[in-house]
């Protein structure tokens, strides 16, 4: 764990959609090398409730103040869970920020249309992303091997989970940042700067795709220790630092 001016800082890592929690290991391995506490999610993508259910389980086993991040999907997750109360800051990766009563899929309405992230629908309901189209609409700036691999674990979505509405939002009473890639084709850049703002966050772009998580882990470790800092010295009583 880390100790910033007597405060322990933990950090729990929140896959989206069509992933497990691995391709974090970049970012876990940046956070740990520096002390965080580090802790990655398994959502089981079936159902919005699960996932928050499984988000929660973690916080709960948290031991102090949390940073809690979320990729894609993970967003819409993040912005349910964060209202747990050992969450301190919220970081959105590459993320949908749905407002209260807000849906994930809501969220692209009237921007622009995304052609290279084909999701395949089952007669179950639940989506895996195209095979040909996969790495340039997910993954398009990882090496062919990475981006292989991921396309040949992926985790199904049920796809009702974009239909489910957030409950209350969690940014709107906690500080939130924001990464994302400027070459990211799973979400229009007018919708991810749109979200951010909305939220209030502090944004930082980079070169990328939608998986900046994996193939931007310097930028994503950074951002998130500047989330860690910024909340722990918030929290601390100024006679104490």
């Amino acid at each position: 764990m880390a100790t910033i001016d007597g405060a322990t800082t933990n950090v729990v890592l929140v896959h989206g959609a069509f992933a497990d929690g691995s391709g974090w290991r970049g970012v876990y391995d940046r956070l740990t090398s520096r002390g965080y506490r580090v802790t990655i999610v398994q959502n089981p993508l079936t159902s919005f409730e699960d996932d928050v259910a499984a988000t929660n389980r973690v916080l709960d086993r948290q031991d102090g103040p949390t940073i809690l991040v979320g990729h894609s999907w993970g967003g819409t997750v993040v912005t349910e869970a964060g209202r747990h109360d050992k969450v301190a800051g919220l970081v959105y990766v590459a993320a949908l920020v749905p407002d209260t009563g807000e849906s994930s899929g809501q969220q692209y309405e009237g921007f622009a249309a995304t052609p290279d992230f084909v999701i395949d629908v089952g007669a179950d309901g639940f989506g895996f992303l195209d095979h040909d189209t996969f790495q340039k609409g997910f993954a398009d700036d990882a090496g062919d091997a990475d981006a292989a691999f991921l396309r040949d674990s992926q985790v199904p979505v049920n796809m009702s989970v974009f239909a489910q509405p957030v409950t209350e939002a969690a940014w709107r009473h906690k500080p939130s940042w924001a990464v994302f890639g400027t070459e990211d084709r799973a979400f229009d850049q007018a919708m991810l700067q749109h979200m951010a703002e909305r939220a209030g966050a502090r944004i930082t772009t980079v070169p990328g795709s939608h998986a900046v998580y994996l193939t931007r882990p310097d930028v994503v470790t950074d951002v998130i220790v500047a989330a860690a800092s910024a909340t722990i010295a918030e929290q601390v009583p100024a006679g104490s630092r």
